[in-house]
């Protein structure tokens, strides 16, 4: 809700801080007095274009705040957490002009651009007549409008999901389609490689005795010349080991049968004979397995070159190349079932596709119902708010071959304001004043359904009187029972019909003039309706009519 309003130096309003009420506030006052300030103030504020002559004269800038309260169910909550402006249950608009430079725009204090400003006053204030800030002039708007009056938010929000199943469906099938040559390449190179790799890959034991039997190999003709070495130091060659320990033993043999304590030293002898002749047994069977094969070396020393020559070009340790393998036989299995997941994707877009017309028609189906029903009331109204033989319309026009997230309806609020004149877009056709009745009477069919918690009219009873006028008045303060309206009017049965009334003045000292706004209290407002029914002089009977006036429109609420 719109709580109050700060003016300083905008066109001839020198100082200027009001608070509004809930309800129907009426602003009235003599024509030329200003009344249509305010309403370009809030524009601005709002995120409207600024002009720098709307500057007082004699002064260097302009500055227009705007404060709403915002209950916790808002979705400008939402909006300044996104944007990250928040502020706890209030939202501060504001907007400088300056006359030698481009105007600034501040949201809860925070500079921002002119479009986030519009962006957010879209979503706290619809302002209806001849200027633009009002959400019933968009398309999607419209939709939104007829979709809340039908009930059908919950059944929109499906159809989306819904949609959004079926696009992502339709990416995932396109992206693997459009893939197939890169993927069949991929597959070839992975095939190449998995070949390779399958020549030389083994496991970590295999890799081990490889490169044991290679250095076996290269090193036999060392290793059997080197062992007969040995054998000759055991028990060949001139000084071998194994005669004069033999001829130890015969000794200590004789020796022990003199004295009992050498035989323990002749066992120990006895002990070192047995493992020489063990060990020149194994060394005689060592010789007899090792052979020179330089046809097995070259074998094995090409295994291994191939097998290290692998693991340098993927640059992974010989010991990895099994699990290299195995990644790229499961990247290659995968690019071979492509072509089932192809045919599982084109399902899968096909039952999204099916699931999302169904749902879009049947939503198609009850739009087109409400429409109808809008259109009769909204049409009924128009003929009780002086637009006799005047036709409003809700085309909701399936098209099936625009499908969107809202489903397949193009949704578009007509009008025809007279007799015989052909329908067109509720902005096209009507004046400022019509335009300000078929807004109220649309809002005042959908006062349940519309989110903006401000409504503002502006020449809302232009062309109008009498008991038009008083009907124009009792809408507007029925609309101001769901929401926070604010109407511009010179007609004393609209006035009559507000919970808050304030009076635009002009004061002058002769040099300057300057416009002001008053609320007015109850013995005011009776004075000022008084004036607006009668004229400059204001009679007793004048003010007991006005006194009535507003009794009756208190007694009717």
């Amino acid at each position: 809700m719109l709580n109050r309003i700060t003016i300083a130096d905008l066109i001839i309003v020198r100082r200027l801080e009001l608070a509004l009420q809930p309800g129907l506030n009426a602003l009235t006052g003599e024509t030329g007095a200003g009344k249509s300030i305010l309403v370009d103030a809030l524009g601005l504020a709002l995120g409207e274009k600024a002009d720098n002559t709307m500057i007082r004269a004699g002064a260097d800038k302009a500055e227009v705040s705007v404060g709403f309260e915002l209950p916790t169910d808002s979705p400008v909550h939402g909006w300044l957490e996104a944007h990250d402006l928040g502020a706890d249950g209030e939202c501060l608009l504001r907007r400088v002009l300056v006359r030698d430079g481009r105007s600034r725009a501040y949201i809860n204090g925070i500079p921002c651009p002119q479009g986030l400003l519009r962006e957010i006053g879209e979503l706290l204030v619809d302002i209806h007549g001849q200027h633009a800030h009002q959400s019933l002039l968009r398309p999607v708007e419209q939709r939104k409008l007829l979709d809340a009056y039908a009930g059908l938010t919950t059944q929109v929000r499906e159809v989306a999901q819904l949609y959004r199943a079926w696009r992502d469906a339709q990416e995932a099938f396109s992206a693997l389609q459009a893939a197939t040559l890169e993927r069949s390449n991929r597959l070839d190179y992975l095939q190449f490689q998995i070949d390779e790799l399958d020549e030389v890959a083994c496991d970590d034991a295999t890799l081990a005795e490889l490169e044991a039997e290679h250095t076996r190999l290269a090193n036999a003709e060392r290793l059997l010349g080197d062992t007969t070495t040995v054998l000759g130091v055991l028990e060949d060659d001139e000084g071998a080991a194994r005669p004069p320990l033999q001829h130890a033993l015969h000794l200590l043999g004789e020796l022990a049968a003199f004295d009992a304590g050498l035989e323990e030293t002749r066992n120990l002898l006895e002990t070192a004979s047995i493992q020489i002749d063990e060990a020149v047994a194994n060394l005689r069977h060592y010789q007899d397995r090792v052979e020179l094969d330089p046809q097995r070396l070259q074998q094995v020393d090409e295994q291994l070159a191939r097998l290290h020559g692998a693991a340098r070009k993927h640059r992974v340790r010989p010991d990895e190349l099994r699990d290299l393998l195995a990644t790229l036989r499961a990247e290659a299995l995968e690019l071979e079932d492509a072509d089932n997941r192809l045919v599982t994707l084109e399902r899968q877009v096909k039952d999204a596709e099916v699931a999302f017309g169904q749902a879009a028609a049947q939503l198609s189906r009850k739009r087109a119902t409400a429409a109808k029903r809008l259109s009769t009331v909204v049409s009924d109204s128009m003929q009780r708010l002086g637009m006799q033989g005047g036709r409003f319309r809700v085309a909701s026009e399936a098209l099936a071959d625009s499908p969107g997230a809202h489903g397949i309806d193009r949704v578009s609020f007509l009008v025809a304001a007279n007799p015989g004149q052909p329908e067109g877009a509720l902005g096209d056709v009507a004046s400022g004043g019509e335009l300000s009745r078929i807004s109220l009477a649309i809002q005042v069919a959908t006062a349940d359904c519309g989110s903006v918690p401000t409504l503002i009219f502006d020449e809302v009873d232009v062309g109008i009187g009498g008991a038009v006028a008083e009907i124009v008045g009792q809408l507007l303060r029925q609309l101001g029972g769901e929401r926070q309206v604010l109407c511009v009017t010179h007609l004393p049965q609209v006035a009559s019909q507000a919970h808050q009334q304030l009076r635009v003045h002009k004061m002058t000292d002769g040099t300057t003039t300057e416009t002001r706004i008053d609320v007015l209290d109850a013995a005011s407002r009776i004075d000022e309706i008084a004036r607006m029914l009668g004229g400059i002089e204001i009679t007793e009977q004048t003010r007991r009519h006005a006194s009535e006036m507003i009794q009756r429109a208190q007694q009717a609420s």
